[in-house]
């Protein structure tokens, strides 16, 4: 009898500890988080801030992992109209961003506007046509590369030039016009030809000239320039709607503006 009972102490004694040592396996602390990836879709403009940004974001954010996706504003709000999973769009265009807007994927109170842009005309550091200023753009002859009319820079470039005709005359747009060379998809493609040489000139952001030393430039003076505003949003079927917006409040915040106004962009006051 004293043995049965012996044996059946050390079995209790022997469930219970098994019992604590699954309870401590099973049982989270505090300290553990759950992984999370956050999925921005953002201009090509942006490739460099934003990267940054993320970096910050998420040292900031122990589990999380912002990924990008950088390219023409037109072809991201493509993809999403056709379902690519996708959190956060910051856009160089209101035009794509209301877009979204008439397709529902974004709620109507929630882009916000979060910097701006301007435009500059870049040339190889060589600057082989010996351009000197934005009325060279019209010799005969000058190789100019921009971005198609459809992505956002495109359409400001062309915008830009409708000022300087009513400025220089003389047909002066329709002569820039005749010495494009080549019309790219993103304003990273434009930047990439005319540091390779293939161009002698291209209108991108100022932005962009931050991010290389290669190239020179010719300032476009206000009263000819475009200014192109920025706006960002979280997707209404993110699956991760509060980290999409403490991204977006992240941008917002003097930490995010310092990173911007480091890459070249102004910001929305």
């Amino acid at each position: 009898m004293k043995q049965i009972f012996v044996l059946t102490v050390s079995l209790s004694i022997l469930a219970a500890a098994c019992n604590t040592s699954i309870a401590q396996i099973s049982t989270p602390t505090a300290r553990e988080t759950i992984p999370q990836t956050l999925i921005v879709f953002a201009a090509a403009s942006l490739t460099e801030a934003f990267t940054e940004i993320g970096a910050a974001f998420d040292a900031a954010n122990p589990g999380v992992n912002t990924t990008f996706n950088f390219a023409g504003s037109q072809i991201l709000r493509t993809q999403i109209e056709e379902g690519a999973p996708v959190d956060v769009f910051a856009s160089a265009s209101s035009k794509e961003m209301e877009s979204l807007l008439t397709s529902n994927l974004v709620d109507s109170k929630a882009p916000r506007f979060f910097l701006t842009n301007k435009l500059v005309v870049i040339l190889p550091e060589n600057n082989p046509a010996a351009l000197e200023k934005l009325e060279d753009l019209a010799n005969p002859g000058i190789k100019i590369i921009l971005a198609t009319e459809e992505v956002p820079v495109g359409k400001y470039a062309r915008l830009s030039l409708n000022l300087m005709d009513a400025s220089f005359g003389s047909g002066f747009k329709d002569k820039v016009l005749d010495n494009i060379v080549s019309n790219e998809d993103n304003v990273k493609q434009v930047v990439s030809k005319v540091q390779l040489g293939e161009a002698d000139a291209g209108i991108v952001y100022v932005s962009d000239t931050m991010a290389t030393s290669e190239l020179k430039s010719i300032e476009i003076p206000a009263d000819l320039n475009v200014v192109a505003k920025y706006p960002i949003a979280p997707l209404i079927k993110s699956e991760h709607t509060d980290l999409a917006t403490k991204f977006i409040e992240y941008v917002f915040s003097a930490e995010g503006q310092a990173i911007l106004i480091k890459w070249g962009f102004t910001p929305v006051k």
